[in-house]
């Protein structure tokens, strides 16, 4: 059968179509080229109005008046200067220009790739046990479902893991218990990549999950003067989304701002005391430091070590009252510390009745850290002494009113020894090292929201103050500068931060007896025997007297007397200097 031909308005039709389109392509190539200029210069223009909206976005609020002003002045400027418009113009174009050089990049695609989609659907079919119904009529999960509807928002890295990944699940799964929140964490842990802190933030009244991968957070920051108020204690630093406030830090030549968590004390203070808890090598001993080191900048310190003997570099220091490693020392100075807090507060009572200011010397805050007190409870039971928790609680009580401050730091393996004074008087808790979700909610109160770190370095853990949320903690680096092994860096940023050494009373007298070389001796005095008795303390004579490590209890004994009294002179009274032996370690 012969084909027909096809009508000659068909067969010169299309030709006369595909010439049409030939042409006008050939005219807009055309005109593209003439107009290359203008649209690169449209191109740049709009990048750079882009780049504009954002950096006014990223400009804090308190710094947008001054940015402006800036603007302004620049502007005012460039119209009073001869030719400044022309010039203006020709600037912004050839910027215009240079930035519309470029082609415009090609359009990221709307989804996920094949990988990143087989990531969502195993991580979708892994919810499905924990939030889906038997009686649901429309689940949102269900095996081979659509995980697009339960997975609204997503984000991944360069290597294919997840880094954000927000999760709607049904309402009536029982976000409001830790048990079953913990189940959905450690899943979505393991599912999205281990190796990585999570953070997760529960939106119960939108039944929404935001799962966000943390940072880790700086381990190179040493101690150093930190810009803060008197009554504010840095512990150490966090991430920038759980605080508002950031400090200054100084790393070599190098300056940034770092998020803190800081700790408020004081007569105003609703966490006037706290417990850090860790394991061995955690970094408790180093927060301790840490915290004297600032406490020193506007108080005294009392320092009181289980057999540490990491605070050597502390003792004779100015405003260091006390550093004692031994049981009678330790019962001595913190019988002492509960004088001193009930004298406080009766100065202060006095001062309130009377109509006029609390005396200055109960307004200097006084802190008590005690590392590791356990094992003095050993010592005392194998002596027969009471333990030196026992004489913590009006401090702890009390200690507000009278700016007296108390710091605990214990070994989890230990935490049964503490007394239940410590437990319930300090609010503010500290988690250093490894730990438990049984021991983060029994030392915490509450569990953190992110995962646990698989490496955890010296000095990292979780704060929580008082009632407030767990805020993940890396204490700054203060370790002790006598330790051989300590690097030259933290050695010399530590003693840099050392106050001066006092001189000791020996060193006193013998520099009076070459000033004076010819002394008269005067007639002989009886010696006063020396009683173990409340009294008030005295920067001034606790200079002139320091407390020392070799025989606490009589260098406490010489304390008290030089609080109270002028010293008696041993060499010019003829009296027989007091012994260890004849002291007695507790006062009646």
């Amino acid at each position: 059968m012969a084909r027909r031909p096809l009508p000659r308005i068909l067969s010169t039709g299309s030709a006369q179509i595909a010439r049409g389109r030939e042409l006008a392509r050939t005219a807009a190539d055309s005109a593209t080229d003439v107009l290359h200029p203008l649209i690169s210069i449209t191109r740049g223009l709009r990048r750079l109005a882009a780049a504009g909206r954002r950096k006014w976005a990223d400009t804090p609020q308190d710094r947008r008046g001054p940015l402006l002003f800036l603007a302004a002045s620049v502007v005012l400027v460039v119209a009073l200067v001869p030719y400044g418009p022309l010039l203006a113009v020709i600037t912004v174009m050839a910027a215009a220009a240079w930035q519309g050089r470029g082609q415009r990049r090609p359009a990221e695609p709307d989804g996920p790739d094949e990988s990143q989609s087989q990531r969502l659907k195993s991580l979708y079919e892994a919810l499905v046990p924990y939030f889906s119904l038997a009686g649901d009529p429309s689940p949102l999960y269900a095996h081979g479902g659509e995980w697009e509807k339960a997975f609204p928002a997503y984000e991944f890295d360069g290597s294919g893991r997840i880094t954000h990944l927000v999760i709607r699940y049904p309402a009536y799964f029982t976000d409001g218990e830790i048990d079953s929140r913990t189940r959905i964490e450690q899943l979505l842990h393991a599912k999205s990549g281990r190796g990585r802190e999570y953070h997760f933030a529960w939106d119960e009244e939108g039944n929404r999950l935001t799962v966000t991968v943390l940072a880790p957070l700086p381990t190179d920051i040493a101690a150093q003067r930190f810009v803060t108020a008197p009554g504010e204690t840095v512990l150490g630093f966090t991430d920038p989304t759980q605080v508002r406030r950031t400090l200054p830090l100084t790393h070599g030549e190098e300056r940034r701002d770092v998020p803190p968590v800081v700790w408020r004390t004081g007569v105003r203070s609703t966490e006037p005391h706290l417990l850090v808890m860790g394991q061995p090598g955690s970094g408790t001993t180093s927060l301790l430091r840490c915290i004297a080191l600032q406490a020193l900048q506007h108080g005294d310190v009392v320092i009181i070590e289980g057999g540490t003997g990491e605070y050597a570099c502390l003792t004779g220091r100015e405003g260091v009252l006390a550093v004692e490693c031994g049981l009678a020392g330790a019962l001595a100075t913190l019988e002492w510390a509960t004088n001193e807090t009930e004298r406080r507060l009766i100065a202060a009572n006095r001062a309130r009745q009377a109509g006029h200011p609390p005396p200055e010397d109960t307004k200097r805050p006084l802190w008590i850290l005690l590392d590791r007190p356990s094992a003095f409870a050993h010592l005392a039971a194998a002596d027969g002494r009471k333990d030196p928790q026992s004489l913590l609680q009006v401090p702890l009580r009390h200690g507000r009113a009278a700016n007296v401050t108390v710091v605990v730091a214990e070994q989890f393996d230990n935490a049964d020894a503490l007394s239940d004074a410590v437990r319930q008087h300090t609010r503010a808790r500290v988690v250093l090292g490894p730990a438990t979700a049984e021991q983060l909610a029994g030392a915490l109160g509450a569990l953190p929201a992110t995962t646990p770190a698989v490496d955890v370095p010296p000095g990292r853990g979780y704060a929580r103050l008082g009632a407030g949320s767990v805020h993940r903690l890396q204490v700054p680096s203060t370790p002790d500068p006598y330790d051989d092994e300590t690097s030259d860096t933290d050695r010399e940023a530590v003693l840099a931060l050392l106050p001066p050494r006092t001189t000791p009373v020996e060193a006193e007298r013998i520099d009076s007896g070459r000033a004076d070389p010819d002394p008269v001796d005067p007639d002989p005095v009886e010696a006063e025997p020396v009683e173990a008795r409340p009294v008030t303390m005295d920067k001034t004579s606790m200079d002139k007297a320091p407390v020392t490590m070799e025989s606490a209890p009589v260098t406490m004994e010489r304390a008290r007397v030089g609080m109270n009294k002028e010293p008696v002179d041993e060499e010019r009274s003829g009296a027989e200097p007091v012994s260890a032996e004849a002291v007695p370690a507790e006062a009646p």
